[in-house]
């Protein structure tokens, strides 16, 4: 259901009497000089507007989409509806894109945007977008309890990316940001290695969040690296698979060379797997070992006890950089694989291992043929498998290196 059909159907169950010509009329027209002959129609609009963008789940709405899609009547629009988020911005449940600080600029010059904004304030008629104030507390509030899920200790720092899925969107992440900065809540942090890394500090508790430290920064920059790593085994784990299909049909069209080729990207694949994962487990133990001592409470105590935690585990923010350099080599380079893959005189060198591979897909591919009732073509699969050996470098076949050496038949790792 579309955006349209769910703001309607909320609007018929809440105003019953909403396709009432006679209403229509009423609540339609334009607001009279004196207050008391409209301040009822404005309660009205006010609550109705609020009801559908929390109905919506949203907290930044478009004038022109309230106006023109939320409250279209056979063509007709709301002529009082310009004066109602007037009022509603004069009152505070409406504020503007301009009313936010900047969270990245220091804190001298988000008070002068504050004096210039009270001195300068550009006509309410001019905004298109307003944010609903009730909506952007409640939606703050909600991210800070889902960040508390995951952390137990009183603040936390998660990089901008994870922000911004929390909070539903690059768009929605900035208002939150600004709005949490503004309340003393959250910071912004930012560090630059190869690349800028930003992150937001967000404080768990009722306390205003803590000034930022330098072991901040090294928590910011080891957060992204493990969000990174993850990235790439959720890669890996997918070109896995898809070697995987490819090799056992592969086996069954009586592909003997696809087969082995798609066995061997396996390997790699599961090669250069173990080493992301054994980094990202190191990356995660000195996180936990960084909360663990700010869970103790004690500020000075918890930054000693996080770089004692670096040190001991002997791993340095510049050893997670060069790492994650030769795990991007690894992964990237098409021409690693097509020198490993496509040089027949490597083919001794793995033997035992693909052979392994293979008879792992033979005894998965034979379990799932006996579940389906295939008996035959679990014979045929089991005899293709216990002709397929593995040439060496006397008995490769000619046509070898011409297949090999076709870039669509490379698979990167």
């Amino acid at each position: 259901m579309g955006m349209e059909e769910r703001v309607r159907e909320l609007i018929r169950k809440e105003v019953h009497d909403w396709d009432s010509e006679v209403m229509v009329t009423a609540r339609f027209k334009a607001f009279s000089g004196l207050r008391s002959d409209w301040e009822s129609r404005y309660h009205f609009w006010r609550d109705l507007i609020i009801k559908i963008a929390r109905h919506l789940n949203i907290f930044i709405i478009s004038r022109s989409v309230v106006k023109n899609v939320w409250f279209n009547q056979g063509g007709l629009t709301p002529l009082c509806l310009d004066h109602v988020l007037l009022q509603m911005y004069n009152a505070g449940d409406l504020s503007c894109s301009s009313d936010l600080i900047d969270p990245k600029s220091g804190h001298l010059t988000q008070i002068f945007h504050k004096v210039r904004h009270i001195l300068s304030k550009s006509p309410i008629s001019s905004q298109d977008e307003f944010i609903v104030s009730t909506l952007l507390e409640e939606k703050s509030m909600e991210v800070i309890k889902l960040l508390c899920e995951d952390h137990w200790t009183s603040s936390c720092i998660v990089s901008m990316s994870k922000f911004q899925v929390i909070c539903g969107g690059p768009k929605e992440a900035s208002v939150i940001l600004s709005h949490l900065s503004e309340c003393g809540k959250a910071k912004y942090l930012a560090v630059r290695r190869k690349e800028l890394i930003e992150g937001v500090k967000i404080s768990l508790s009722l306390q205003t969040v803590s000034g930022t430290t330098s072991p901040d920064y090294d928590i910011l920059h080891l957060t992204w690296t493990a969000e990174k790593l993850q990235l790439q085994l959720d890669m890996i784990d997918q070109r896995r698979d898809k070697s995987k299909i490819l090799a056992l049909a592969s086996l069954k069209s009586g592909n003997k060379i696809s087969a082995l080729r798609q066995a061997r990207e396996m390997k790699l694949a599961s090669e250069s797997r173990e080493k992301c994962n054994v980094l990202l487990r190191r990356v995660e133990e000195v996180l936990r070992a960084i909360a663990d001592a700010e869970d103790s409470k004690e500020v000075f105590e918890a930054i000693q006890s996080g770089t004692n935690a670096i040190k001991d585990r002997q791993i340095t923010i510049e050893e997670v950089q060069l790492c994650l350099d030769e795990l991007d080599e690894t992964i990237n380079s098409q021409k690693q694989v097509e020198k490993l893959i496509g040089s027949v005189s490597s083919y001794a060198e793995f033997d035992e291992d693909i052979e392994d591979e293979l008879d792992k897909l033979k005894l998965e591919e034979s379990g799932k043929s006996v579940a389906d009732g295939g008996i035959r073509e679990q014979e045929s699969l089991s005899k293709s498998l216990s002709d397929l050996k593995l040439a060496d470098n006397n008995e490769t076949p000619n046509n070898v290196s011409e297949v090999v050496d076709d870039p669509s038949l490379v698979q990167l790792v």
